[in-house]
């Protein structure tokens, strides 16, 4: 019998080395503090924009006083990154993603203390 040929002929692999980019650990650990400082006074203002909203639901009389609390907490949130300069916090050293995040939290934390607030009247 006739022996076949081979038609593929194989390559050799090429070799591929992982080099890891480099990581200045100190630069993490001063970045990561800080956005937990950031994140500290954003929940304590949350808190406070939460009383003060629930003061001005307390206060206030009509169909539309909750839109008011509600609105308080995203104005807030609007002007948030000025509230932290102004605070001599730079919010731009820090990531889109964790302002994003801090965001979300100040609105949840801030509307959620307004409710059990008001919910304990």
């Amino acid at each position: 019998m006739a022996k076949k040929k081979r038609r593929i002929v194989e390559e050799k692999e090429e070799e591929y080395e992982f080099i890891p980019p480099e990581f200045d650990e100190r630069e993490f650990i001063l970045k990561d503090i800080y956005g937990t400082k950031v994140l500290f006074v954003i929940t304590g203002l949350a808190v406070l924009v939460g009383v003060i909203g629930s003061l001005l639901y307390i206060s206030l009389e009509g169909d539309l006083r909750w839109i008011i609390a509600t609105l308080l907490a995203f104005a807030t949130v609007l002007g948030m990154k000025k509230l932290l300069m102004l605070m001599k916090f730079r919010a731009d050293l820090l990531e889109m993603k964790t302002m994003l995040g801090n965001y979300l939290l100040f609105l949840m934390l801030a509307l959620g203390v307004c409710i059990v607030l008001i919910n304990v009247i």
